[in-house]
């Protein structure tokens, strides 16, 4: 019994050993492959095999610099269409077809939309008709231009003169046979009253000769009409702009004065701001402006052509129009900023646009600080296409890091030309 209970006994103490040396054998292993990586970890800090440095990012700087931007005033505006029109027919009509849509680009005189012009075509062959009609009754060629007439040429005013001379040839032989007593007075008189009869009639003549004048000329004019409306069937473009709605469709049969489509001319656009009472003493025409919109950091240039010579009591501002050029972007009816350069000799510091980072609605730049890049917050003022003016944050003379991108403080650079 008890070399049994011993043998038992010293096979746990055995297990247990092994299970002991199974254990430290983990650790020891665990131990190695730790000791092994840490070299290779620590080669991934740094060139060097430091674990504090970095490797230095080449950079390109500009320089902070003041420069004459002038004295300005801030005002708040629109952009509107520098003309607009609602394009019409001019005769009644079936509209044949529209060549236009919303957006179009059309050029002054482009076609954009015909009325029908069968019927048009046939009041012109019938006003040529009758002109020729006219014509005819005047002698003139039926298709020549000359339209000089000589009433006494004409044939009914010849009938009338030669009636009218045997009538006057008549009452002188009467006159001459009367005081010889050969014919009574009453013939006389009854040859005397003929010469009056065909004196007028001679006056009628030339009058109808005259009215026939003026009938051709009526004539030619309906024709000019009847020529003009089918040429008014096709509507034209008024002027360079861009089609903003389509009102007519294709078969409408549309009045005179029907409206088919709205252009508003697009380049150059109005900025029309108003400037406060206490700013509206240093505004003037002339003057130069840069105007900003929502959503584009680009700033347009333009000059104040037309200002309202009344302040309006209501709100106590003063009306100004400037003349924005468009390059496509720009739109009718966007709120805009301007800032109106009252003042061209004011100084400013400013840096590169390309030198501003913003985040989270801060402003900062980077500056280059013995080699490594420090972030500085600024505050921003006046902005144009070349330059961006710094109110505070910087000095004239730092060096500023353009498109610094992902850029930190405390990262290594390298100025680069």
């Amino acid at each position: 019994m008890f070399t049994q209970r011993f043998f038992k006994h010293s096979s746990i103490r055995a297990r247990t050993a092994r299970a002991l040396l199974a254990a430290l054998a983990l650790v020891s292993a665990a131990g190695v492959a730790c000791k092994s990586d840490y070299p290779a970890g620590a080669q991934q800090k740094g060139p060097g095999g430091g674990g504090g440095q970095r490797e230095a990012r080449e950079v390109r700087v500009a320089r902070v610099d003041e420069m004459p931007v002038g004295q300005t005033v801030t005002v708040n505006g629109t952009l509107a269409a520098f003309d607009q029109t609602t394009v019409s027919v001019k005769v009644p009509g079936r509209l044949q077809g529209v060549a236009v849509d919303l957006g179009t680009t059309v050029r002054k005189g482009q076609l954009i939309a015909r009325v029908e012009p069968r019927d048009y075509e046939l009041r012109v062959q019938q006003a040529d008709a009758a002109l020729q009609q006219a014509r005819a009754r005047l002698s003139l060629s039926l298709n020549g231009s000359d339209e000089t007439v000589d009433p006494e040429r004409t044939g009914t005013v010849r009938e009338a003169r030669a009636l009218m001379d045997e009538a006057r040839q008549n009452r002188d032989r009467a006159a001459t046979l009367v005081q010889s007593g050969v014919i009574a007075r009453a013939e006389y008189d009854a040859t005397l009253a003929a010469l009056k009869v065909a004196e007028s009639r001679y006056q009628d003549a030339v009058e109808e000769i005259r009215n026939r004048q003026a009938l051709l000329s009526q004539r030619r004019t309906e024709l000019s009409l009847a020529r003009q409306q089918l040429q008014d069937t096709a509507v034209h473009a008024p002027f360079d702009g861009v089609v903003e709605e389509k009102i007519a469709s294709v078969g409408e049969y549309l009045a005179a004065g029907a409206p088919v489509v709205r252009i508003v001319k697009m380049n150059p656009l109005r900025f029309q701001a108003e400037v406060p009472e206490r700013e509206a003493a240093s505004v003037r025409a002339g003057q130069m402006l840069r105007v900003t919109v929502e959503g584009s950091q680009r700033a347009y240039a333009g000059r104040i052509v037309r200002i309202n010579p009344v302040i309006k009591e209501q709100s106590r501002v003063l009306v100004v129009e400037a003349d924005i050029s468009n390059d496509g972007l720009l739109r009718p009816g966007a709120f805009a900023r301007a800032e109106i350069v009252v003042n061209d000799a004011q100084m400013a510091v400013t840096v590169p646009p390309g030198a501003i980072v913003t985040f989270a609605g801060i402003e900062k730049v980077i500056v280059v600080d013995n080699g490594r890049a420090q972030e500085k917050p600024v505050t921003t003022g006046r902005r144009a296409a070349e330059w961006t003016e710094i109110i505070s944050g910087v000095n004239v003379g730092d060096s500023v890091v353009l498109e610094p991108g992902n850029l930190q403080s405390g990262t290594p650079v390298n100025v680069v030309q």
